[in-house]
Protein backbone atom coordinates (compact mmCIF):
# COMPACT_ATOMS: atom_id res chain seq x y z
CA UNK A 1 0.00 0.00 0.00
CA UNK A 2 1.83 3.23 -1.12
CA UNK A 3 1.73 5.97 1.71
CA UNK A 4 3.46 9.12 2.46
CA UNK A 5 4.43 10.70 5.51
CA UNK A 6 5.75 13.71 6.67
CA UNK A 7 7.38 14.65 9.98
CA UNK A 8 8.55 18.82 10.61
CA UNK A 9 9.94 18.82 14.66
CA UNK A 10 11.75 22.10 14.87
CA UNK A 11 12.34 24.16 18.30
CA UNK A 12 12.82 27.68 16.70
CA UNK A 13 11.10 27.77 13.53
CA UNK A 14 8.04 29.45 15.01
CA UNK A 15 7.52 30.72 18.66
CA UNK A 16 6.60 27.96 20.00
CA UNK A 17 7.79 24.25 19.79
CA UNK A 18 6.27 22.47 16.15
CA UNK A 19 6.01 18.48 15.76
CA UNK A 20 4.15 17.61 13.20
CA UNK A 21 3.42 14.20 11.79
CA UNK A 22 1.03 12.97 8.84
CA UNK A 23 0.55 10.04 6.60
CA UNK A 24 -1.49 10.04 3.61
CA UNK A 25 -2.30 6.84 1.71
CA UNK A 26 -2.44 6.86 -2.35
CA UNK A 27 -5.80 6.36 -3.06
CA UNK A 28 -6.97 6.44 -6.60
CA UNK A 29 -9.53 9.18 -7.36
CA UNK A 30 -12.82 8.89 -5.39
CA UNK A 31 -11.97 5.47 -3.32
CA UNK A 32 -10.85 5.59 0.05
CA UNK A 33 -10.04 2.31 -0.41
CA UNK A 34 -8.93 1.34 -3.16
CA UNK A 35 -5.06 2.33 -3.60
CA UNK A 36 -2.51 3.67 -6.46
CA UNK A 37 -1.23 0.22 -8.17
CA UNK A 38 0.99 1.55 -10.83
CA UNK A 39 3.96 2.77 -11.00
CA UNK A 40 6.99 3.73 -13.49
CA UNK A 41 9.07 2.39 -10.48
CA UNK A 42 12.00 4.38 -8.72
CA UNK A 43 14.52 5.61 -11.20
CA UNK A 44 17.52 7.30 -9.93
CA UNK A 45 19.76 9.27 -12.24
CA UNK A 46 23.22 11.40 -12.01
CA UNK A 47 22.87 14.90 -13.18
CA UNK A 48 26.40 15.89 -14.88
CA UNK A 49 24.73 19.14 -16.96
CA UNK A 50 22.61 22.27 -15.92
CA UNK A 51 20.26 21.66 -18.88
CA UNK A 52 17.03 20.97 -18.37
CA UNK A 53 15.69 17.13 -18.18
CA UNK A 54 11.97 16.24 -18.73
CA UNK A 55 12.00 13.22 -15.89
CA UNK A 56 8.32 12.76 -16.66
CA UNK A 57 6.87 13.33 -19.97
CA UNK A 58 3.50 14.40 -21.69
CA UNK A 59 3.24 10.59 -22.93
CA UNK A 60 1.92 9.96 -19.38
CA UNK A 61 -1.30 11.32 -20.40
CA UNK A 62 -3.36 10.30 -17.59
CA UNK A 63 -6.90 9.75 -18.05
CA UNK A 64 -9.92 12.44 -16.82
CA UNK A 65 -10.29 12.56 -13.07
CA UNK A 66 -7.33 9.97 -12.43
CA UNK A 67 -5.33 10.38 -9.64
CA UNK A 68 -1.12 10.51 -9.80
CA UNK A 69 1.55 11.37 -6.83
CA UNK A 70 5.14 12.36 -8.35
CA UNK A 71 8.15 12.06 -5.80
CA UNK A 72 11.18 13.58 -6.69
CA UNK A 73 14.61 13.58 -4.16
CA UNK A 74 17.81 15.64 -4.82
CA UNK A 75 20.48 13.19 -3.32
CA UNK A 76 23.36 15.17 -3.14
CA UNK A 77 25.31 16.16 -0.24
CA UNK A 78 27.07 19.30 -1.23
CA UNK A 79 24.93 21.99 0.33
CA UNK A 80 25.07 24.28 -2.73
CA UNK A 81 23.94 21.53 -5.45
CA UNK A 82 20.15 22.00 -5.91
CA UNK A 83 17.62 21.10 -8.92
CA UNK A 84 14.80 23.29 -10.17
CA UNK A 85 11.38 21.46 -10.74
CA UNK A 86 8.98 23.11 -13.28
CA UNK A 87 5.65 22.06 -14.67
CA UNK A 88 5.96 22.89 -18.34
CA UNK A 89 7.45 26.27 -17.70
CA UNK A 90 5.93 27.09 -14.30
CA UNK A 91 8.56 26.94 -11.73
CA UNK A 92 7.28 25.11 -8.47
CA UNK A 93 10.31 24.75 -6.24
CA UNK A 94 14.10 24.03 -5.59
CA UNK A 95 15.52 20.85 -3.96
CA UNK A 96 18.67 21.38 -2.31
CA UNK A 97 21.11 18.78 -0.92
CA UNK A 98 18.89 16.33 1.08
CA UNK A 99 15.62 17.86 0.52
CA UNK A 100 12.59 15.82 -1.66
CA UNK A 101 9.16 16.29 -2.65
CA UNK A 102 5.76 15.09 -2.85
CA UNK A 103 2.65 16.19 -4.82
CA UNK A 104 -0.56 15.35 -6.83
CA UNK A 105 -0.27 15.75 -10.63
CA UNK A 106 -2.92 15.41 -13.30
CA UNK A 107 -1.96 15.72 -16.65
CA UNK A 108 -4.25 16.94 -19.19
CA UNK A 109 -2.56 18.37 -21.57
CA UNK A 110 0.88 18.29 -23.73
CA UNK A 111 2.03 21.01 -21.57
CA UNK A 112 2.90 18.78 -18.48
CA UNK A 113 6.16 17.73 -18.36
CA UNK A 114 8.13 17.29 -14.99
CA UNK A 115 11.19 19.33 -15.71
CA UNK A 116 13.90 19.51 -13.68
CA UNK A 117 17.33 21.77 -14.11
CA UNK A 118 20.47 21.71 -11.65
CA UNK A 119 22.11 24.11 -9.93
CA UNK A 120 25.88 23.94 -12.26
CA UNK A 121 26.74 22.06 -15.00
CA UNK A 122 29.89 19.43 -14.09
CA UNK A 123 28.52 18.27 -10.57
CA UNK A 124 27.46 14.79 -10.02
CA UNK A 125 23.96 15.12 -8.76
CA UNK A 126 22.17 11.87 -7.92
CA UNK A 127 18.23 12.46 -8.16
CA UNK A 128 15.79 9.97 -8.02
CA UNK A 129 11.78 10.36 -9.25
CA UNK A 130 9.15 7.90 -9.28
CA UNK A 131 5.43 8.62 -10.84
CA UNK A 132 2.90 6.83 -8.99
CA UNK A 133 -0.96 6.54 -11.09
CA UNK A 134 -3.89 4.67 -11.23
CA UNK A 135 -3.85 4.47 -15.27
CA UNK A 136 -2.64 6.22 -18.57
CA UNK A 137 -2.39 5.65 -21.68
CA UNK A 138 0.77 6.38 -23.79
CA UNK A 139 0.22 9.28 -26.63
Amino acid sequence: MPTATLTLTSADIAGDPVNVSQTSTCYKAGSGSEVLDQSTGLTKIILTTASAMTIIPSEHTLGSGLNAKVYIANNSTSPDEYITVKVYNQIIGKLYAGQWMFFPWTQLDANSDIIINASSAGKSMPIEYMLMHEGHAFA
